[in-house]
């Protein structure tokens, strides 16, 4: 059964690891990778990823992208929204901790903050607008 509007954004909302589609370009299959994303009810996502990676390169080629996330209990459930990509910026270490935040526990937040931000090399933050949306529960299986 399909979700409703309200469903859909909620469980968007809540801290899943996406799968990340985008067009893999001529001759190749589309790119899909699990990334942590961020996302309020009514409003954008946004992803971070690295300014100089195949994953950016690809987005911006493309100018949109796929969220897809998932469950299987207590019922086998998933959303998946696609949409423009309507902002790029480069990204802020108060981005990388809020959405570190979401996944990780609070007692590693801090330390992985400081290590993703020495290590990982320049950020951006790409921000979609969603446009289509496709969800289903499916119940429990």
């Amino acid at each position: 059964m399909a979700l409703s509007h309200e469903q859909r954004e909620q469980f968007l909302a809540e801290p899943h690891i996406a799968a990340l589609a985008v067009d893999g370009g001529a001759g190749r299959a589309p790119l899909a990778v699990p990334i942590w994303y961020s996302y309020t009810p009514g409003g954008d996502a946004w992803v971070m990823t690295g300014l100089n990676s195949r994953k950016h390169r690809l987005i911006k080629a493309a100018g949109r992208f796929t969220l897809l996330v998932d469950r299987v209990e207590p019922t086998v459930r998933y959303v998946s929204v696609e949409g423009p990509v309507v902002d790029e910026t480069p990204a802020t270490i108060e981005q990388l901790r809020e959405v570190s935040a979401r996944y990780l526990p609070a007692g590693k937040l801090e330390a992985y903050v400081d290590f993703s931000w020495k290590n990982n090399g320049d950020m951006v933050v790409l921000t979609m607008r969603p446009e289509r949306w496709v969800s289903s529960d499916l119940g429990s299986l």
